[in-house]
């Protein structure tokens, strides 16, 4: 009996088409990997099963008595208890369990009759084998190791989740519905403020895990260890491939190419159809045009854009000098805490550093450090004269939302869009999904993920000769992310970037930083608090 199922589903919002004729089952033990654009409608989907979103046409069934758990990037706890309260109250059941058998313990030390030693020996058994279906035995192993994994520090254990950050409430939220294990879990990006232990962790976890989920993720890596099949959100879809991540890439080129033949065919015979139009009524001309207009936008919305050239093109007029900085006996604490002490190095052209480490090591406040928002404690960092750097994090923040989209890519003092041809910008915007239309659009319209393509376009196209990128992949769809890593390995100046996306990373990545790490490999550099 399928656990969820969506059958002929419509949606739309505000007159725009969200979904339609969707169909889908989860199936006891699914892995789903939910994937597509910004703005396709994967949340949708994740809402119509919590019954948060109505269809307008179709069906959304949950099986009876089907526990569902919701995680999103925007989850947070709230209240005065602590987590390790929070944690600890999922467990009643087994803690109730556990008091009945020190009770039956202690009755049975006292040497009850043989009528009532048998009874107490025959409920001991019921509850012995409730511990073990219950996975009771080590509860408090279970939320230490949780926890510890997550990066939740002493302090942060036991203070009032009131008084922990927006993103440790989110890890809290996390946390909470790991242990609670429903037997569907919705996880919409669930990876977005861990480590990559913390990722790690959580793919060992599912291999324990026993029910179904369905997965919204940007992280090619994480699906690629964890889910079965790939539902692909696309012009109003879900689009089906068995298997993991690697194996939707090969299918996805094959059924693309399938389009693209069928469009052929399809094509020759709506030319002579629009030929006998044309024939027989003048009228039909303009129609018939339009037509041919509509089938040229498939063909090219289908159809992969060769995007080197459009990168190459951009980046063609950049002149970009040998070393950018230096870095000299860079050192920063906070109390007593040492990030890194007498770190030495120097960024140079064509450069791709990737610092690494768990939360909390430092990898942020570093790159706060070389762009001068955090004052180092020792030595120093000199950048070179002409185009500096960029923070693409700093750009995201301080997007206008009174400003159009045009103007806040293309305004920048020192940005490419003066320098290369209209056409090429275009087409490169085009590339990361602006239309016309986008374009016009104001900041303060657009989804988290929309500004996230924003500020990412205006760093490519910044002029500037330093990338400096904080988790860039967190808010950006697949699409995005694929047409970043491809710009970023064309760039001709340097990229510094903090990531815990292990697929992006090993795209790109010439060198590492390693945050606490135990020894250096080849291309490594470690950065160790003494």
């Amino acid at each position: 009996m399928s656990l969820i199922r969506l059958h002929d589903v419509g949606v739309r919002f505000d007159n725009t088409q969200i979904l339609r004729e969707a169909f889908f089952r989860l199936e006891p033990g699914d892995r789903v990997g939910l994937i597509g654009k910004n703005g396709s409608g994967k949340t949708s989907v994740l809402k119509l099963i919590l019954d948060q979103v109505s269809p307008d046409a179709g069906t959304v069934t949950v099986e009876q008595g089907t526990r569902v758990g919701y995680f999103s990037q925007f989850s947070e706890l709230d209240g005065e208890a602590t987590i390790l309260e929070v944690l600890d109250g999922l467990f009643v059941q087994i803690k109730a369990a556990e008091a009945e058998l020190a009770a039956i313990d202690a009755t049975i030390a006292a040497d009850p009759a043989e009528a009532e030693l048998d009874r107490l020996i025959g409920r001991q058994a019921e509850l012995f084998e409730d511990m073990d279906r219950l996975d009771g035995w080590d509860y408090t192993r279970r939320i230490a190791t949780v926890l510890t994994t997550l990066g939740f520090s002493e302090a942060h254990r036991t203070c009032a989740i009131d008084e922990l950050s927006g993103g440790w409430r989110n890890r809290a939220a996390l946390a909470k519905i790991l242990l609670e294990g429903p037997d569907v879990l919705l996880l919409d990006e669930p990876t977005n403020y861990l480590d990559v232990a913390g990722v790690e962790w959580l793919e060992n976890w599912f291999r324990d895990y026993r029910g179904a989920a369905i997965i919204v993720s940007h992280d090619r890596k994480f699906l690629d260890a964890v889910v079965t099949r790939i539902i692909e959100v696309e012009n109003f879809h879900l689009h089906e491939y068995p298997g993991n991540f690697a194996e939707y890439v090969v299918q996805k080129q094959f059924r693309l190419k399938t389009l693209e033949a069928q469009f052929v065919h399809e094509s020759e015979l709506l030319a002579f159809e629009a030929e006998g139009i044309a024939d027989r009524r003048e009228a039909a001309k303009a129609a018939s045009r339009g037509l041919g207009n509509q089938l040229a936008k498939i063909k090219k919305a289908r159809t992969p854009r060769p995007v080197d050239q459009i990168v190459t093109e951009i980046y063609g007029g950049l002149h970009v000098k040998d070393v950018l900085c230096r870095v000299e006996g860079l050192g920063k604490s906070y109390g007593e805490k040492v990030l890194f002490e007498d770190l030495s190095l120097e960024i140079r052209r064509g450069n791709r550093i990737v610092v690494l480490g768990s939360n909390g090591s430092g990898k942020s406040t570093l790159l706060k450090v070389l762009t001068g928002e955090e004052p180092a404690d020792s030595g120093e960092v000199v950048w070179a004269k002409g185009p500096g750097f960029v923070s693409y994090n700093k750009m995201l923040e301080e997007l206008d939302d009174a400003d159009t989209v045009s103007h806040a890519v293309n305004a920048l003092p020192d940005s490419l869009a003066f320098s290369a041809t209209k056409k090429s910008v275009n087409r490169f915007l085009a590339m990361f999904q602006f239309s016309e239309a986008d374009l016009k659009q104001k900041i303060g319209n657009l989804s988290g993920g929309q500004k996230a393509r924003v500020a990412m376009a205006q760093c490519l196209l910044s002029g500037a000769s330093v990338l400096l990128l904080d988790e860039p992949t967190n808010h950006l769809d697949m699409s995005s992310t694929q047409v970043m890593e491809r710009a970023l390995l064309h760039f001709p100046g340097a990229v510094v970037v903090v990531s815990h996306d292990r697929f992006f990373t090993e795209k790109i990545a010439t060198r590492r930083l390693v945050f606490g790490s135990d020894g250096a490999e080849p291309g490594e550099v470690d950065v160790r608090a003494a």
